[in-house]
């Protein structure tokens, strides 16, 4: 566990005949979650206006006030892991404010051609600092492959060749990835294969760090909109760019990939995702981490692919995504005192939130990491590749 600094507690300020507190503190009990307890996942009151804001808001309540210094934790993954095993979050309901403003998103494609470069101006291109301190040698900012790894960087590795055997890559092939992030990918697979490769993303610091460090690799990533794509590919890989798709976006997107991939090429999907299909973005993490992003469910994957691919495999391993998560939140801890000069403590506190939470909804398995292989029209005898 990364050491923590001693946190302050505020029973002074507690008035235990609030409702508030009351309902707060018997929903947290269902999980086993203290008040001001002694056990690492216990919430650490620091202001006793939180009990309030968590009953009105929920879950966009909890995170906000968090950020705002009203309460701390020591191990804000095992509280979340608690809190979701429990499923503390159907006992709060969102106030009508935020209800309206869900219902609201269904009614607009917030990931439309318009909005599509909005999550890489807020999120991708936050600094290259913060990413290069935090992620592996490869830039990698997706679900590491833990089976025989022990470092992240092996972990990486391990995935970035996982993800070439399943789509059986071999010199000379062309390979398009969607959403190529800082290029670990096309990287790793134009050096280890010999094949052309080129990215798309919706964010320019991307761009432009993988062009200007290209070297010799036959690689080329370009700030361009998936829709955009009409060109053929004998492989399509996408990592990690599913979540920003967007369900009303969902069957466009195969389509494009359908028609970028040759008649016997295989596309690969890398993608978080969710065990019920929901249409909604969650609203803390809409407003402050991945605006516009949503996961899709199996259920929406299939029927966007139905009548265009053949799924022959899915792999999942959510599981990874827990350590991976804790590994970025340990090196992001540990490169602050050189990252602080350009992010405020409120970041910090926002970004240790998203980290830690997300590590705990995925060791709760409450979402999960997916990976598809698909084909056009099938392979004939089956698809074999071992992972």
């Amino acid at each position: 566990m990364i050491p923590q600094k001693e946190i302050r507690r505020s029973d002074d300020q507690i008035d235990y005949n609030d409702r508030f507190f009351r309902i707060v503190r018997e929903i947290l009990a269902e999980a086993d979650i203290e008040i001001n307890g002694s056990n690492p996942w216990d919430m650490q009151v620091l202001d006793s206006r939180v009990f309030e804001r968590i009953f009105r808001d929920g879950r966009f309540g909890l995170g906000e006030s968090y950020m705002d210094g009203w309460w701390e934790c020591e191990s804000i993954d095992q509280f979340v892991y608690r809190a979701i095993r429990a499923k503390l979050d159907t006992k709060v309901k969102q106030n009508k404010r935020l209800v309206a403003g869900i219902i609201w998103t269904k009614l607009l494609n917030l990931q439309s051609k318009r909005r599509a470069f909005q999550v890489g101006e807020q999120h991708y291109d936050l600094g290259n600092d913060l990413f290069r301190s935090m992620l592996d040698k490869r830039m990698a900012y997706s679900c590491g492959y833990w089976k025989n790894a022990t470092t992240l960087d092996e972990a990486q590795e391990a995935k970035l060749q996982l993800i070439c055997d399943k789509i059986g890559l071999e010199p000379g092939m062309k390979v398009l990835d969607i959403g190529s992030g800082w290029g670990s990918f096309i990287r790793y697979a134009a050096e280890n294969y010999g094949v052309s490769c080129v990215g798309v993303t919706v964010s320019k610091e991307q761009a432009e760090f993988c062009n200007s460090t290209r070297g010799d690799l036959d690689i080329e990533v370009r700030l361009q909109d998936y829709r955009d794509l009409n060109e053929k590919f004998d492989r399509v890989v996408s990592v990690g760019m599913f979540e920003h798709v967007g369900y009303k976006n969902y069957r466009t997107y195969m389509k494009v990939v359908n028609r970028c991939l040759k008649d016997d090429g295989i596309f690969l999907l890398h993608t978080i995702g969710q065990n019920v299909t929901q249409t909604e973005p969650d609203p803390w993490t809409h407003k402050y981490i991945f605006p516009n992003g949503t996961l899709p469910s199996i259920a929406q994957i299939a029927e966007s692919a139905e009548g265009l691919f053949v799924i022959e495999d899915l792999h999942s391993f959510g599981a990874h995504y827990d350590r991976t998560l804790m590994e970025w939140y340990k090196n992001f801890e540990n490169s602050w005192d050189n990252l602080k000069h350009n992010y405020s403590e409120r970041f910090f506190r926002m970004w240790k939130y998203y980290l830690l939470g997300s590590a705990g909804l995925f060791r709760a398995r409450s979402i999960q990491l997916w990976q598809l292989v698909m084909t056009k029209e099938g392979i004939v005898g089956g698809y074999d590749r071992v992972t």
